[in-house]
C-alpha cells in the first residue's frame, strides 16, 4: 500500500457547483435569439457602438445558453428576503396581539389589587 496518509490522497478541490437555471422556455429562446440578433447587428455596425452591440449581445447568449441570469438571481433573492421580513413581521404582530390580550385580560385584576389593598397585611 501507499504510505501516504488517506487524507492526502483523497484531499483535491471539488469542481465549482454549477449555478441553477433560473432561465426556462420562452424566456431562454428568446435570450439566445436575441443574443443572436444583437450580435450580427453589432458585427455589421462596427466601430465602438458595434462592439457594445456584439459585448450585449454575447451577454445575452451566454445567458440562453446557461440558462442562468445573476440578475435575476439577485432580483429573487431579494424577493426571498422581503418575504421572510414580512413573515417575521406577521408573526411579531401575532405575538403582540396575543400580549394585549393577556395584559386586557389581566388589567382588572391589577386595578382591583390596587384600589382594595389586603387588610392585615
Amino acid at each position: 500500500m501507499s504510505e501516504t496518509p488517506i487524507i492526502e490522497r483523497i484531499d483535491r478541490p471539488l469542481p465549482a457547483p454549477r449555478p441553477e437555471q433560473n432561465v426556462q422556455g420562452w424566456e431562454r429562446i428568446t435570450s439566445l435569439a436575441g443574443g443572436v440578433a444583437l450580435m450580427g447587428k453589432g458585427v455589421r455596425r462596427g466601430g465602438l457602438l458595434g462592439l457594445v452591440q456584439l459585448a450585449l449581445g454575447g451577454a445575452i447568449l451566454a445567458r440562453g445558453i446557461t440558462g442562468h441570469c445573476s440578475a435575476k438571481s439577485l432580483l429573487e433573492k431579494g424577493r426571498q428576503d422581503l418575504y421572510s421580513a414580512r413573515s417575521d413581521i406577521e408573526r411579531a404582530g401575532a405575538e403582540l396581539h396575543d400580549l394585549k390580550k393577556q395584559a386586557e385580560k389581566a388589567a382588572p385584576k391589577i386595578v382591583d389589587a390596587i384600589t382594595e389593598p389586603k387588610t392585615g397585611v
